[in-house]
């Protein structure tokens, strides 16, 4: 074998090397993972289809599918509610590799990160009460102009853009997590009067598809990244398109409906307030949505650097995930078919994440990888059965004309916890390491699981007191 400059180079070198390259524990650990990562996706997937098929053959499933109606309604609302999702998927897997491409260095990003987490919490809270005052329609359309706004800041590589991109972005996620939700309840209660548990069956199927979508979106967004020849810019573009249609749908096909239009902005954001701090049932739901959902975030910020060792496929890992919460979804249906309860579900969420969380602690410290995906896995299954579960008890609890404005009260103390965490998670001086961090969600779940419990009391309490008005409501004649 010949070198570069003519000379003769040993052949038992090069082989030597070779030999040593292949059979080192780092290529083997590489190709075990690939092997477990795509495995596990295939497996689950395959647990998903099947859950999927089982979940639709529930009563609650086929009663609402034989109805045009709501079927039709239901239609109107995930056209667009899946556009402004998608959207939001497309850009999420580019937001950290677009900063980091125009220059900036990784203290930078991290404050771009809790830019936007900040201008949640402070600008948020006011989104609500005026969806609720002035239309949630008009609110909805709102949404979908300020996040093109957001994506064609990321045209630009200056700081002073990017941190208004971030800044609208806070706006137009508080936005995309009450004021829709909030618009469909009203209309699906009040307007059409659809029974309250084809609630559920709306909140099952949004996650289940938010798992699908969020899949397609990963691929679509890389493969933009990779052939439009914009870089990192280009799934940021690509969402602007879907946002349009979407606000085009809204104004088209939607109703207008309002919340409390008597109150004024200030007014109204301390109603909301008042309703969380003196009225129990919210109040403990709204802790249990704040803290699982902070712990959601944290992790979503751990699980990289976490399996950064092993080399694991990301997107394939992404993916995992997303079929979990797809399981989750349909799992969430399947045992609300057998009688449990919404309330009992969100319990059980809480105990996986719990249990999730408890196993993080153990292989984070160890090293153990393989065990720090399962626990993830088991996390996501956990996120999947919590979105619909909250959903629908958000929708029994919360007062209709303050029920924007109280859904965003809820995120403020998630957004803090996440910036917090954010901040802290690499001082040793507060939290030394991944697996303190872990040991805090897990002491914030235990908090919620507490609280879970407080509010199944509560619930089961004013629901029992309900039924007993309604027995001794006298009967019309007719009814007679």
């Amino acid at each position: 074998m010949s070198g570069l400059d003519g000379k003769s180079v040993p052949d038992t070198v090069s082989e030597s090397a070779i030999e040593n390259w292949i059979t080192s524990p780092l290529v083997g650990h590489i190709s075990i993972m690939d092997s477990v990562i795509y495995g596990s996706f295939t497996a689950l997937a395959l647990v998903a289809l099947v859950f999927h098929f089982f979940a639709m053959k529930t009563k609650s499933q086929i009663s609402s599918a034989n109805n045009p109606h709501f079927k039709r309604f239901q239609y109107s609302f995930f056209l667009v509610y899946f556009m402004a999702l998608f959207s939001d998927w497309l850009q999420g897997p580019y937001v950290y590799k677009l900063y980091e491409h125009y220059g900036y260095a990784s203290n930078q990003i991290a404050l771009l990160y809790v830019v936007g987490f900040a201008s949640s919490v402070i600008f948020g809270t006011t989104t609500g009460p005026l969806a609720d005052r002035f239309g949630r329609k008009k609110m909805a359309l709102t949404f979908c102009i300020l996040y093109s706004f957001c994506c064609l800041t990321k045209l630009s590589s200056k700081f002073i853009w990017l941190f208004l991109g971030r800044v609208f972005g806070g706006i137009s996620t508080s936005m995309l997590f009450s004021t829709f939700e909030s618009w469909y309840v009203y209309e699906h209660t009040e307007t059409h009067d659809f029974p309250n548990e084809w609630l559920s069956v709306t909140f099952s199927k949004a996650t289940f598809w938010n798992g699908v979508l969020a899949i397609n979106a990963g691929v679509f967004s890389n493969i933009s990244a990779e052939t439009l020849g914009y870089g990192p810019v280009a799934p940021f573009m690509l969402a602007i398109p879907f946002l349009i249609v979407a606000g085009f749908v809204i104004l088209k096909t939607w109703r207008e409906n309002y919340g409390n239009q008597t109150l004024d902005l200030r007014r109204s954001c301390m109603d909301g307030l008042r309703s969380i701090l003196f009225k129990e049932t919210i109040l403990y739901l709204g802790v249990v949505q704040s803290l699982f959902e902070a712990n959601m975030y944290i992790f979503v910020f751990q699980w990289t650097p976490i399996l950064g060792p092993g080399h694991p496929p990301l997107g394939m890992v992404f993916a995992s995930f997303m079929v979990c919460i797809m399981i989750g979804s349909s799992l969430y249906a399947l045992l609300l078919s057998k009688k449990f309860q919404a309330e009992q579900l969100l319990m059980m969420a809480v105990c996986l994440a719990i249990f999730a969380m408890s196993i993080c602690i153990y292989s984070t410290g160890a090293d153990h990888l393989y065990l720090s995906f399962l626990a993830f896995l088991i996390l996501e299954v956990a996120v999947g059965m919590y979105f619909p579960a909250i959903g629908y008890l958000r929708s029994q609890v919360i007062p209709e004309d303050l029920r924007a404005g109280i859904m965003n009260w809820f995120r403020v103390p998630t957004n803090i916890i996440t910036c917090a965490g954010l901040l802290l998670v690499h001082n040793n001086t507060i939290i030394s390491s991944t697996q303190a961090m872990f040991a805090i969600c897990t002491g914030l779940l235990c908090i919620a699981l507490v609280c879970n419990f407080k509010f199944i009391t509560l619930f089961s309490t004013s629901k029992g007191l309900l039924h007993q008005g309604e027995d001794k409501v006298p009967l019309t004649k007719n009814e007679s």
